[in-house]
């Protein structure tokens, strides 16, 4: 079927979480979140009667919520806590091949470096495969190319860490907004066009709430 990645649900603690996840890259390693996998496998444990509308699940990042918002079959839509984000640098910079890149560096769970630019480059794939591997990073980074439209609206593309190129990235679009608020540029709440669709992001207090949708679209058996 094709995939970022795979994630591993286990079972979850009564009175605690609904399940546990493991997410691993496309090129097998380990990463500590994903929102849009987290909202997948939100999605897999309410289809299967194992949560209810309040999905609580346990990550690399810790412990996350999710709201069910609508449901129409096998397509959902929640809203994901993302928690508080933390700005490492505000303003930064990268230098790849001689061209230097206005960056800011996130952590919302797992490292995010969100590039400024006012025209998304066409070599960004490139640029991002570096900024992914430069020294400045020691355990890799996961890159999102951002164009502020308005207050409001924000176009992003993503590299990830382990994966390349995606057509949309939760973790990402929450790393890019806040990267965007922490420099003034927009303010709650935030559009985030990515290439698979619009995610909404929110603030409740310093706490992120990310919006998007999860649709099961095929079941299987593996065997082992």
């Amino acid at each position: 079927m094709g995939a970022d990645g795979w994630i591993v649900i286990a079972e979850g603690v009564a009175g605690e979480y609904d399940g546990s996840i493991r997410l691993f890259n496309a090129d097998g390693s380990e990463a500590e979140l994903s929102g849009n996998g987290t909202r997948c496998a939100a999605a897999i444990l309410i289809d299967q009667g194992k949560a209810t509308s309040d999905v609580r699940l346990m990550t690399g990042a810790g412990p996350k919520q999710l709201r069910l918002l609508s449901r129409n079959g096998r397509r959902f839509q929640f809203e994901m806590n993302m928690g508080m984000p933390r700005i490492v640098e505000a303003r930064s910079s990268v230098t790849i091949r001689g061209r230097k890149h206005d960056i800011t560096t996130v952590d919302v769970g797992n490292p995010q470096c969100a590039v400024f630019t006012g025209d998304i480059p066409r070599s960004w794939r490139t640029a991002g495969a570096a900024i992914e591997r430069s020294r400045q990073f020691t355990n890799r980074t996961n890159v999102s190319f951002v164009r502020v439209v308005d207050e409001h609206l924000i176009d992003v593309k993503f590299w990830e860490r382990g994966a390349g190129e995606t057509m949309s990235s939760g973790t990402g679009s929450t790393g890019a907004a806040a990267a965007a608020r922490a420099r003034g540029l927009v303010s709650s709440p935030v559009r985030v066009l990515t290439p698979a669709g619009p995610l909404e992001i929110r603030w409740a207090g310093e706490e992120i709430w990310l919006a998007g949708p999860a649709e099961i679209v095929a079941t299987g058996v593996f065997y082992l």
